[in-house]
C-alpha cells in the first residue's frame, strides 16, 4: 500500500509511463508501416514489369498475325485474280460456242424443213404410181397382196408339208430313242424289291397253354382285345400260334405289339390288355416316326417339318392295291429323282413330290376329299414349297402339268405301280368295301368307334352311353343295315353289332 503522502507521486510516475510507452509504440507502428509500404512499392512495380513485357509480347505477336494475314490476303487476291482471268476465257468460250451452235439448229431447221417438204412430195408421187397400177392391174392394193401371198403358199405349202413331216419323224424317233434310254437306264439304277401285303398277321405261342389264357373265361379276354384294337383274332387248332386278321395294318401292328407284350407278361387279363394296348399304340406311333425318318434319310432330304415327316411315317401301315405305300413312295422318289437328273430337271421338287404323292392316305380315313386334294391341304399347313405342291397334285391327272416335275413324278408313280406283282386289284376292291362299311357306322351320330371284322361279314358299333340308350341301340342297328343295304355291293350278308356299355371306376383308399 502506498503512504498517502507519495500518492501524487506515484500518480505522476504513472503518467509519464503511460506517455513514454505510447510514444515508443507510435514509433514502432511507425517503422512497421514504413517497411510494408516499401514492399507493396517493390511488388507494384515488379508487377508493372511484368504487365508491360507481356504488352510488349502481345504487341509483337499482333504484328506478326498482321503481317501473316496480309500475306494471305495477297496471296487470295492473286487466286482470285488468276480465277476471275479463267472464268472469262471460259466465258468467252462458251459464248464463241453457243453462237456456232445457234447457227447449226438454223441450218438443222432450214434441212428438216427440206426434208419434211421432200417426203410430202415423194408421198404424193407414191400415192400417184400407187393408183396408176391398181388402175392398170385393176385390183386394189390390199387385193393384190392377198393374190401375192396365196400364190406362194400355193407354191410352197407342199414343199413346206414335206419338210416338216420329215423334221417331226426325225425328232419323234430321236425323242423316243432318248426316252427308252432314260427310263431302261433309270430302272436299272434301282431295283427295289416289291412286297405284297396281306390282311393277317400270325402271333407265335410259346405253349398251347396260352390260347386258354388269350380267349379267357366266357372269352373276355380275346374280346376286351377285339374291342380295343379292332381286329379280329382267331385261335384255331393251328399249332403254336394265333392269327390276327384285320385290313388296317396300324390295328393288326397294334394288336400284335400288345399281344406279344401280354405273353411275355404272363398276366391276360382285360385290364392288363387296355394297358398293353395303349403302350403298344404309342410303340406304333414311335415306329412311324421312325420309318418317316428313314424314307427322308435314305432320300438325302432336309429341312423338313418334323411333323410332316412322322405323318409320312403312317404310310408304313397303309397299302394300296396290296403294295405298301411308304415303299412305293420311297422307291417312286428315286426313280423320280434320278429321271429328274436325266432331264435337267429339279431333282429335290421331284423328290419330295413324289415322297409325298399318297400323303393324303395317312388320314384319309379321318377327312374327308380325296387323297390327293388332302395331300395338298397338308403340305400347304406344313408351308412346302408351291413348286413341290405342283409337282404332287398332278399325278392323279385331277390338276393340270403344270411344270416339268409335275410330269416327272406322276411318269415315276407310274412306273412303281405298274411293276409286275406290285399291285392286286382284289385286295383293294376287298380293303375299300371294309373302309366303306366303317365310314357308314361312323357316320351315324352317337358313335365311339366301329370295326369291321369277318372279313366284312360283321361290323361292331361301340356307342356312347349318355347318348344311345338300350331302345336307340335296336333302331340304330337298323339304320346302320339300312344304309349298307343302300349304299354297298356285297357278297352274303353283313352282321351288325351294337355294343353299348357302362364302366364306373372307383379307387379305395
Amino acid at each position: 500500500m502506498f503512504a498517502p503522502e507519495f500518492l501524487p507521486q506515484a500518480l505522476v510516475a504513472l503518467g509519464l509511463g503511460l506517455l513514454v510507452g505510447y510514444f515508443i509504440r507510435q514509433q514502432i507502428a511507425q517503422r512497421r508501416a514504413g517497411s510494408l509500404e516499401a514492399r507493396l512499392a517493390k511488388m507494384v512495380d515488379k508487377a508493372r514489369a511484368e504487365v508491360k513485357e507481356k504488352e510488349d509480347e502481345a504487341k509483337q505477336k499482333a504484328r506478326e498475325i498482321i503481317s501473316e494475314a496480309k500475306e494471305e490476303t495477297g496471296r487470295r487476291q492473286e487466286q482470285l485474280a488468276k480465277i476471275e482471268e479463267l472464268l472469262l476465257k471460259r466465258e468467252e468460250g462458251l459464248e464463241k460456242k453457243i453462237g456456232e451452235t445457234e447457227r447449226k439448229l438454223e441450218i438443222l431447221e432450214k434441212d428438216r424443213l427440206v426434208v419434211a417438204k421432200t417426203k410430202e412430195e415423194l408421198e404424193v408421187v407414191r400415192l400417184k404410181e400407187i393408183a396408176e397400177l391398181e388402175r392398170v392391174a385393176g385390183l386394189s392394193r390390199e387385193k393384190a397382196k392377198e393374190e401375192l401371198f396365196n400364190q406362194i403358199e400355193k407354191n410352197s405349202q407342199e414343199d413346206l408339208l414335206n419338210h416338216t413331216r420329215r423334221l417331226e419323224n426325225e425328232n419323234r424317233d430321236k425323242l423316243e430313242k432318248k426316252t427308252q434310254d432314260i427310263l431302261v437306264s433309270t430302272l436299272q439304277r434301282y431295283s427295289g424289291s416289291v412286297v405284297s401285303e396281306v390282311t393277317t398277321t400270325y402271333v407265335n405261342l410259346p405253349s398251347e397253354e396260352l390260347k386258354g389264357k388269350i380267349i379267357g373265361k366266357e372269352g373276355r379276354n380275346i374280346k376286351a382285345l377285339e374291342r380295343l384294337t379292332g381286329v379280329e383274332v382267331v385261335v384255331d387248332e393251328t399249332p403254336d400260334s394265333v392269327m390276327i386278321s384285320g385290313f388296317d395294318p396300324i390295328r393288326r401292328q397294334i394288336a400284335r405289339t400288345a399281344l406279344e407284350d401280354l405273353i411275355k407278361d404272363g398276366r391276360i387279363q382285360p385290364a392288363k390288355i387296355e394297358e398293353a394296348v395303349a403302350k403298344a399304340r404309342d410303340k406304333v406311333n414311335e415306329k412311324t416316326k421312325e420309318a418317316g425318318e428313314s424314307a427322308v434319310f435314305d432320300l438325302g432330304l432336309t429341312g423338313l417339318d418334323a411333323r410332316l415327316v412322322q405323318l409320312l411315317g403312317r404310310l408304313r401301315y397303309r397299302t394300296s392295291f396290296g403294295q405298301n405305300v411308304l415303299a412305293h413312295s420311297v422307291e417312286s422318289a428315286h426313280i423320280a429323282g434320278m429321271l429328274a437328273a436325266e432331264l435337267g430337271a429339279n431333282v429335290r421338287v421331284a423328290k419330295l413330290g413324289t415322297l409325298f404323292h399318297d400323303i393324303g392316305k395317312a388320314i384319309d380315313h379321318e377327312v374327308q376329299g380325296s387323297h390327293v386334294e388332302i395331300g395338298r391341304r397338308i403340305l400347304q399347313k406344313f408351308g412346302v414349297d408351291e413348286s413341290v405342291i405342283k409337282a404332287m397334285q398332278a399325278h392323279h391327272g385331277e390338276h393340270p402339268y403344270e411344270t416339268p416335275e409335275s410330269i416327272i413324278v406322276q411318269v415315276a408313280e407310274s412306273i412303281s405301280a405298274a411293276r409286275p406283282g406290285a399291285r392286286k386289284d382284289s385286295v383293294e376292291v376287298y380293303l375299300k368295301r371294309l373302309e366303306d362299311i366303317e365310314r357308314i357306322t361312323n357316320g351315324f351320330e352317337g358313335i365311339e368307334k366301329s370295326y369291321a371284322i369277318q372279313a366284312g361279314r360283321e361290323v361292331r358299333v361301340f356307342v356312347m352311353p349318355d347318348k344311345i340308350d338300350d331302345l336307340g341301340m335296336h333302331k340304330l342297328a337298323k339304320d346302320m343295315a339300312a344304309k349298307i343295304q343302300e349304299e354297298l355291293q356285297y357278297p352274303g350278308e353283313i352282321k351288325i353289332t351294337v355294343i353299348r356299355e357302362n364302366r364306373v371306376v372307383e379307387y379305395a383308399r
